[in-house]
């Protein structure tokens, strides 16, 4: 097996080596997320209108498809998200600037997301063997990837049925919902990173069976186990109440197990060849 390259000159690295190296790439991630904290600060009408509270609008892009489609057809009636009134209220002084602050950092750091993983794998690739280099090309690109269509997932089918069902929720009749602002982004937020970092499943089977933690053959024995499990983490996230929502939300995430499976399978082979 070829020796690890720790530097070009190929020189082992000391410890305070590897924390300077280490405080350049976050200092250069954080300055990427600090400059798209600012851009996002000062385009507050698109950040808030029609980004955060986007899934709110009537010509939102999912509630116009789902309204469509009840038109036509009565099965598709009950997910139609038009004609909604969402109240919102702020309750502090300073709130809303806060409150614009710590959105405006949070796109900052989703936004730079490609960029910081790709300076945490500038920092990880020097201690890799050669060979596992050969064997993660692309890791930058499919995990940003896998991350984005997590988000958009969350953003444009989660959130929207989700947000239209427990803001209409009444256990109390007498009692109206009156949602903070601050309440409001912070369970947007929960339902589109989550997913986004759910879709990096693949990416995450990858390196486990790399290290030999886990296997296909566990994965496929554990399949029953792990559709229980998703299926109930889905009913969670989206409890909408009928069996067309939960299988809309659970299939993307069952079709990434199955690709998990295949990706193990995948490595393992390869590492079996490896090593005869």
């Amino acid at each position: 097996m070829p020796k690890k390259e720790f530097l070009e000159h190929e020189r082992e690295m000391s410890f305070f080596d590897h924390v300077e190296e280490l405080r350049g790439h976050i200092i250069r991630s954080f300055i990427v997320v600090l400059v798209l904290m600012i851009v996002a600060f000062l385009n507050k009408k698109f950040i808030f209108d029609y980004l955060i509270f986007g899934p709110t609008r009537a010509d939102f892009p999912t509630n116009k498809f789902f309204c469509y489609l009840g038109n036509h057809l009565s099965i598709f009636s009950s997910l139609c998200m038009d004609g909604i009134e969402y109240k919102f209220i702020n309750t502090d002084l300073a709130g809303q600037f806060m409150l614009h602050l710590k959105t405006s950092a949070m796109a900052g750091v989703v936004f730079a997301f490609p960029y910081i993983f790709w300076e945490f794998w500038r920092f990880v690739k020097p201690a890799l063997y050669e060979q596992e280099i050969k064997n993660t090309q692309g890791i930058v690109f499919f995990t940003s990837i896998l991350f984005v269509i997590g988000c958009l997932f969350g953003y444009f089918i989660i959130a929207p049925f989700s947000i239209n069902f427990l803001f209409n929720y009444h256990a109390i009749d007498q009692a109206e919902n009156l949602i903070s602002v601050d309440n409001y982004i912070a369970n947007i937020t929960s339902m589109v990173i989550p997913t986004g970092i759910m879709f990096e499943l693949p990416m995450l089977m990858y390196f486990l069976t790399r290290i030999g933690l886990i296997g296909p053959d566990l994965l496929q024995n554990s399949r029953k186990i792990a559709y229980v499990v998703i299926l109930f983490v889905i009913a969670v996230i989206t409890p909408q109440g009928d069996m067309f929502s939960l299988m809309l939300v659970s299939f993307p995430i069952i079709l990434l197990y199955e690709a998990s499976i295949g990706i193990s399978k995948r490595v393992h082979n390869r590492t079996v060849n490896d090593l005869a």
